[in-house]
């Protein structure tokens, strides 16, 4: 069964920092592409970063250069490191994985089947 866990959400100061964990089982994993993706309230989901299966990345333009994606393929997770954080930046923040064989490399919700339930992340001023 595939299951996707992600973690590290929280209550954060603007111009702070927090990691996010998504910790992958079920599958092949180093064959798939991870994303992230996150929801606001009142706003549609929207994707924020992948990474594939090899390391390569892709970052939405709305991150701005403040969040890293990376993977640890032996311990089967993907992290979301997020600095500068904004108030904007508010929001639920998903990790994902696509159908089999796992190569999209993009970050189109629609495009990915496996969904981990979300991590709060909470930015205050």
């Amino acid at each position: 069964e595939v299951q996707l866990q992600a973690s590290g959400g929280g209550l954060v100061q603007a111009g702070g920092s927090l990691r996010l964990s998504c910790a992958a089982s079920g599958f092949t994993f180093d064959d798939y592409s991870i994303g992230w993706f996150r929801q606001a309230p009142g706003k549609e989901r929207e994707g924020v970063s992948c990474i594939s299966g090899i390391g390569d990345t892709y970052y939405a333009d709305s991150v701005g250069g403040r969040f890293t994606i990376a993977r640890d393929n032996a311990k089967s997770t993907v992290y979301l490191q997020m600095n500068s954080l904004k108030t904007e930046d508010t929001a639920v923040y998903y990790c994902a994985a696509p159908p089999p064989p796992g190569d999209y490399d993009g970050v189109s919700p629609g495009r990915y089947r496996y969904w981990g339930q979300g991590t709060l992340v909470t930015v205050s001023s």
